[in-house]
């Protein structure tokens, strides 16, 4: 089990998998291959979100210029044009199969690996983080309170949170407009939802929020840093827009901490966070220790985190065997070729979290008053 073990192991592991990749891409080519190769189009060349923030050459990179190597506005244009494109046309398939939570499910000893216990596994998933952060109706005047979804799919936790907390206002912003219109179309039949709250949702950029400072009491993005090209920018923006004594949670994907002596991820873990980038439209990857690090930057208090890699360990392995279904690969052909690619790179994943180079990271604190 890959999930055992030293990080060294962990990792030499990865490294002899990834050279067999590596030999077979060689013979055969084809999408599997695991070499990365030079690409023409719109996403090689200076486009470099696509290859990750690491060089394909290999050299080192400092942590001070990793966190500053921020792309080029007419590069953000492109990734996000990517990301809006993928989701516009894989949110069906994921919907049809796996329903409104577009996240990884939270498992431990009693969850049922059914696909309705995967379901129930991503709603177990919000109220754990909420739980962990320490936000309960104590903590919230939920008459007034209000809270942003940040990159909201298509509004499963808006309107789980909203409606848990009975809160006053939701709104969820998305890049897609696919994403935001059929989110609005499952809240108007939600019957779950207090008469008197407000849940709405935008087509907006997570960068440049279009609300006022000081807007919401909690501040919630579930598994949308990891698209962010301007981490600094990204936290700044949950900052600003979150009220003073308000909470923000952020849980998103993270590469691991270096360890003492390191300063930079090995050759193989760059081959393989290249890979997924390409797929999933990823920018460069941080660790949780850049962020608790950009927030504490950013005057924010009471930083904590935590690594839930262990409990989210069925979810890749359950997505591959929905995939493999006849109503999966009808499904994924019909979605177009960006779904497809997205699909193929999952193994890989998998493997990350295995090897213990991608982790599923938490983190939360607070604004301070005024």
């Amino acid at each position: 089990r890959n999930w055992q073990g030293s990080g060294a192991v962990r990792r030499r592991r990865m490294a002899k998998m990834v050279r067999v990749g590596q030999r077979a891409g060689a013979r055969h080519g084809g999408p599997h291959a695991m070499a990365p190769r030079p690409r023409r189009g719109p996403f090689s060349g200076r486009n470099h979100h696509f290859q990750s923030h690491y060089s394909q050459a290999g050299t080192r990179t400092t942590r001070t210029s990793v966190m500053c190597a921020v792309m080029g506005e007419s590069e953000q244009k492109e990734l996000k044009r990517g990301i809006a494109t993928f989701y516009d046309e894989s949110s069906t398939l994921w919907e049809e199969i796996w329903g409104e939570h577009m996240h990884h499910g939270y498992y431990d000893e009693t969850a049922k690996l059914t696909i309705e216990g995967h379901r129930q596994a991503q709603v177990e998933m919000i109220d754990k983080v909420l739980e962990w952060a320490g936000v309960s109706l104590e903590s919230l005047r939920p008459e007034q309170a209000r809270v942003v979804d940040v990159g909201c799919g298509v509004g499963g936790s808006t309107r789980h949170i909203v409606s848990k907390f009975a809160m006053s206002y939701g709104c969820g912003i998305t890049l897609s407009p696919y994403q935001a219109r059929r989110a609005g179309e499952i809240t108007s039949q939600d019957a779950g939802i207090p008469p008197e709250s407000v849940v709405e949702f935008k087509v907006e950029d997570a960068l440049n929020q279009p609300f006022e400072d000081d807007s919401f009491d909690l501040v919630w993005s579930l598994e949308s840093g990891e698209h962010m090209p301007d981490k600094e920018r990204f936290v700044k923006e949950l900052a600003r827009v979150c009220k003073p004594g308000g909470r923000i949670i952020l849980v998103t994907w993270c590469h691991r901490v270096l360890e003492e002596g390191e300063t930079d991820l090995s050759a193989y873990e760059r081959v393989l966070l290249n890979l997924i980038n390409r797929a999933y439209f990823l920018p460069r990857w941080v660790s949780v220790q850049d962020y608790v690090e950009l927030c504490e930057a950013e005057g924010l208090r009471g930083v904590r985190t935590d690594d839930w890699s262990a409990r989210v360990a069925p979810f890749w392995t359950a997505v591959l065997k929905t995939a493999a279904t006849w109503r999966g690969l009808r499904g994924l052909l019909r979605s177009g070729a960006k779904t497809a690619r997205g699909a193929a790179v999952m193994p890989l994943m998998r493997l990350g979290f295995a090897s213990g180079t991608i982790k599923f990271n938490l983190l939360t604190c607070t604004k301070p008053e005024k």
